[in-house]
């Protein structure tokens, strides 16, 4: 992933669609520019429901199909790779490191590309921070100043990514000001997601230091898919 260039990537969660419906929307954001599609994100599937809409996406779509872990029934051989995630300011032990310990050589033996993560969640957290337990990050000074440690901590982990996240359908995404304070403090890969709907938001996320935006709500809500993620995908690329 080239950081002169911004990656778009589209989230969708397995709970909201069957696999023919996912495989149209993954058709309609690779036709807008996305540069990968996440799967997961809930815990309302079962395991054969997750792989079937992993494999339909992989039928219909050239560009790599991510999963995005909520539990050991995210799992599936067809998805290209994982990202092997904690989520960093989580009270709650099972979250942290039990889940992650339990699939562990399950993960091995599908074969999948690990992509260590830290995972933080922000203020207001929505559903991710209620059922991820969160301690949520405020969005102030102390937070930043949090925020910048945690991502030197997963840095120092040997984590290579390191992911904020505002939540699905937060009213408004990290603030750019957040963004830039923690691009300023590591070099791993920095993602960005949670409340980012317009263009104007995904272009100041991109410019205060984000190397991926995420965007998963508006594919739910959106009746022009195609356009709404053009505009923003646009942005992205142009920033």
């Amino acid at each position: 992933m080239r950081r002169d260039e911004g990656v778009h990537m589209t989230l969708l969660d397995p709970e909201k669609f069957d696999p023919e419906k996912a495989s149209r929307i993954a058709e309609l954001a690779y036709s807008a520019g996305t540069d990968a599609i996440m799967v997961g994100g809930s815990t309302g599937f079962t395991r054969e429901h997750f792989e079937n809409v992993v494999l339909s996406i992989k039928e219909s779509v050239d560009v790599p199909v991510i999963i995005f872990p909520s539990g050991e029934r995210s799992l599936t051989k067809y998805a290209d790779a994982i990202f092997f995630m904690t989520l960093m300011n989580s009270t709650d032990r099972e979250i942290l490191m039990g889940i992650q310990v339990r699939a562990a050589r399950t993960v091995r033996a599908l074969g999948l590309e690990t992509l260590p993560m830290g995972y933080v969640v922000i203020e207001p957290g929505m559903t991710v921070g209620r059922v991820g337990k969160a301690q949520l990050i405020p969005r102030n000074d102390e937070g930043i100043e949090l925020l910048k440690s945690y991502g030197v901590a997963a840095e120092l982990f040997g984590m290579k990514y390191f992911y904020i996240e505002a939540g699905s359908g937060a009213p408004e995404p990290a603030p750019p000001n957040m963004v830039k304070a923690v691009r300023d403090e590591i070099k791993i890969t920095l993602i960005v997601g949670g409340g980012i709907r317009r263009p104007d938001q995904a272009r100041e996320i991109r410019s205060a230091g984000a190397d991926i935006i995420v965007t998963g709500t508006i594919v739910e809500k959106e009746k022009d898919v195609y356009a709404a993620l053009r505009n923003i995908i646009g942005a992205i690329k142009q920033s």
